[in-house]
C-alpha cells in the first residue's frame, strides 16, 4: 500500500499523521483554520491523495458546547481536504480501535488516553508521543493496517 496519506483526530487537542520519506510523523492540530489550511496544503503538495478522517459522534452529549467546537473543526477540515482535491475517508473510533486490538474504553476507565498514548508509542518509538498526537498516529496505523487508501 502507498503510504501518501494524511490521518487526522480533529479534536481540539489532536493531530496530524503522515509518512515522510518513509516514517510516520505527527504535528497537534493548527489552532486556526488558517494555519489549518497551511498545513494540509503542505500535506497534499507532498504527494498525500488520500486523508483518513475520524469519524466525529452524531449527538451531543452531556457537553454540547465541546461537541459543537469538534463539529466545525471536522467541517473545517472536510471542506479544506475538498478544496485541495484530496480524497477523504471516515473511520469511527471503534473501527480503528478494534483493528489496532485497543479493547474498549469501558474497560481501561479513566487510563483510556494513557492506554492509547501507549499503543502509539510501541508502535512508533522514534516519535515522542504526546496526549495530543497519540490518536492521530493510531489511525494512521489503522489505516494502514485496514488497507483503506
Amino acid at each position: 500500500m502507498s503510504q501518501n496519506y494524511i490521518a487526522i483526530d480533529p479534536g481540539a487537542a489532536g493531530g496530524i499523521a503522515y509518512y515522510s520519506d518513509g516514517w510516520a510523523c505527527c504535528d497537534p492540530t493548527p489552532e486556526t483554520v488558517v494555519d489549518l489550511a497551511d498545513k494540509l496544503r503542505t500535506l497534499q503538495i507532498a504527494g498525500n491523495r488520500t486523508c483518513i478522517l475520524e469519524e466525529i459522534p452524531l449527538h451531543a452529549g452531556p457537553n454540547a458546547a465541546a461537541m459543537i467546537k469538534l463539529g466545525i473543526r471536522y467541517g473545517e477540515c472536510r471542506g479544506i481536504l475538498a478544496s485541495l482535491g484530496v480524497k477523504v475517508v471516515t473511520l469511527p473510533p471503534k473501527k480503528w480501535q478494534a483493528a489496532l486490538g485497543l479493547g474498549v474504553k469501558a474497560s481501561h476507565g479513566a487510563r483510556w488516553k494513557a492506554h492509547l498514548k501507549e499503543k502509539s508509542q510501541s508502535l512508533f518509538p522514534h516519535l515522542k508521543v504526546t496526549l495530543k498526537i497519540a490518536d492521530a498516529l493510531l489511525i494512521l496505523e489503522a489505516a494502514k493496517r485496514l488497507n483503506l487508501t
